[in-house]
């Protein structure tokens, strides 16, 4: 799968943008919409807000999409420890070490993403939204 992770960075954090992995859930917008803006380009504007506010907002990504790190370190910002949750009508979302191997023996290790329960999307095995645009409501 493609990749076509952006960075943005404002003093000392590095906001990371990884695409593959949004379910457009749209917490960043709705939660912090004067740093993430859809209509606008680029889509995130580090000035509009904090370092803190942004970090916070970022953190609240499910799928993993939007991490951060501090400027000169390697680490993301995503707690060790692993859990996953069923969203009703939604994607499985996890939280922690994660290496997912593909059908095709390709491996991507991640710390926070979302897979698909609805078979409707176009980026298996991640979650793209699509569960909200068919009927789906286990």
């Amino acid at each position: 799968m493609p990749s076509s992770i952006k960075e943005y960075q404002k003093g000392n954090t590095i906001v990371i943008w990884n695409p593959d992995l949004c379910t457009h859930s749209a917490n960043c917008v709705n939660g912090l919409g004067s740093v993430f803006n859809p209509n606008a380009k680029p889509w995130i504007n580090v000035d509009g807000a904090s370092e803190a506010e942004i970090r916070a907002q970022v953190g609240k990504c499910p799928s993993g999409a939007l991490s951060f790190k501090v400027a000169g370190s390697n680490a993301v910002n995503i707690d060790s420890s692993t859990k996953m949750t069923v969203v009703k009508g939604g994607p499985i979302l996890f939280e922690g070490e994660c290496e997912i191997i593909g059908a095709d023996g390709n491996t991507k290790k991640l710390k926070k993403g979302a897979l698909c329960r609805c078979g409707a999307s176009g980026n298996k095995p991640f979650c793209d939204g699509s569960h909200s645009k068919i009927t789906f409501d286990s």
